[in-house]
């Protein structure tokens, strides 16, 4: 690309401000809250979407509806448009989602959730930065490219998503099992829907996830005759400090990930007995553990069960562990992916940036990519107030992340 051509768009996305007020209005005044969260789902949030759209003249709109009876709609929309570009060797996509999560408690927030409050250069309002910016950003590239009258070097594809908040099922899962072929393993994906603040953070692997459901059972009693029962509690707590030899079991690091060692730990601690002189007789806690994808989760459930074992022995207990979430990590997207080093190009040039790939404990969309062997990418610029109250999207990060993307899809 010529730095004229870039220097062109950079200047016309500088003056789409009122754009970016105008769409997060329009996009937050719809409540698109999944079934999941009590909502009606996001049939109302994508003829919005469409409008936008439309707009632009994309070469083909392709729409995936999953059924859903829980919703008015009877489905949940999913929606992938395409920009042909001078080669058509592979297509560029930019993924989002309409669903939000519900605001909330609304006496922590300081202004209605569903319209957008601008102050200080930051647009409030419940969505907008979770995920309406990740569609606004390619969308205003898209946008100047088109009012300049320039061809990305490559197709371009847009996928707006429903069901992102509540495990994806009926959004991205249900498109790639239904439309297969929408995508290649020579395509670049990003999904702009985690960041930091400064926009350099990478996503491109996550670890492996076990949630484990450990339930223990003895007798109960008296609290004041201990001999006569057998404490589940106390059993229990010698099991929660025992496991955390798992650390010990599982030592490996990596640089990749933040931080970058497995985690085991005791989280949820559900009620045994309402009063202070019962010993309980049964016991229920949950540990949540992020394991490096170097690991089997299968190692991880013999070792758990033999500190149990171990335990039931030494209390006279029984203990049940289950497993809430079992979720093998993919293969990671590698640093070297054309999608990452093309992402990091970009951020360099336009903002003078190094950008960094990084794993994480937490879970993404791009794992459903990344299992079907598509190298995907998370990235944005965001302060990350995304569910909490009084979320808000800054207007520079939106209109930066729009020139990278529009870097992104100059580059040949």
């Amino acid at each position: 690309m010529s730095q004229e051509t870039l220097g062109r768009i950079l200047d016309r996305i500088d003056e789409y401000r009122e754009h970016v007020i105008d769409m997060q209005t329009r996009l937050t005044a719809i409540p698109a809250i999944g079934p999941d969260n009590g909502g009606e789902g996001e049939a109302e949030k994508m003829r919005c979407v469409l409008e936008f759209l439309n707009d632009l003249d994309p070469n083909e709109i392709v729409e995936i509806n999953a059924p859903d009876n829980r919703v008015p709609a009877g489905y949940r929309p999913n929606l992938f448009v395409r920009f042909k570009g001078s080669a058509s060797t592979r297509t560029i996509w930019v993924m989002s989602h309409m669903d939000i999560v519900p605001p909330g408690d609304l006496s922590l927030w300081n202004s209605d959730p569903y319209q957008v409050v601008e102050k200080d250069g930051k647009l409030y309002g419940r969505g907008t930065e979770d995920d309406q910016q990740g569609f606004i950003s390619p969308f205003l590239a898209l946008k100047a490219m088109k009012e300049e009258g320039i061809t990305p070097a490559f197709n371009v594809g847009l996928a707006i998503v429903s069901d992102e908040e509540s495990g994806s099922k009926f959004g991205i899962q249900h498109a790639l099992k239904e439309r297969p072929d929408l995508f290649s393993k020579e395509d670049l994906i990003y999904i702009p829907d985690a960041g930091d603040p400064e926009g350099i953070t990478m996503e491109v692997a996550e670890k492996s996830i076990l949630w484990i459901k450990v339930e223990t059972l003895g007798k109960q009693t008296h609290g004041s005759t201990p001999e006569k029962g057998i404490n589940a509690h106390k059993a229990a707590a010698h099991l929660v400090v025992k496991m955390n030899d798992l650390y010990r079991d599982f030592p490996d690091t990596d640089p990749l990930y933040d931080p970058p060692v497995s985690t085991f730990e005791p989280t949820r601690k559900m009620e045994n007995v309402s009063n202070i002189n019962t010993i309980p007789g049964s016991d229920i806690v949950f540990f949540d553990c992020r394991v490096l994808p170097r690991y089997s989760l299968e190692n991880l459930k013999h070792q758990a069960r033999t500190y149990a074992d171990e335990i039931e022995k030494e209390f006279g207990v029984r203990i049940s562990l289950g497993f809430p979430q079992d979720e093998t990590a993919p293969d990671p997207t590698s640093p070297d992916a054309p999608a990452v080093q093309t992402l990091k190009k970009a951020i360099h040039e336009i903002h003078g940036k190094n950008a960094k790939a990084v794993g994480i404990g937490g879970g993404t969309v791009a794992a459903y990519f990344r299992r079907a062997g598509l190298p995907a990418v998370c990235w944005c610029t965001l302060d990350d107030t995304l569910h909490g109250p009084n979320e808000y999207s800054v207007i520079k990060n939106v209109l930066n992340d729009a020139k990278v993307f529009a870097h992104i899809f100059l580059q040949r």
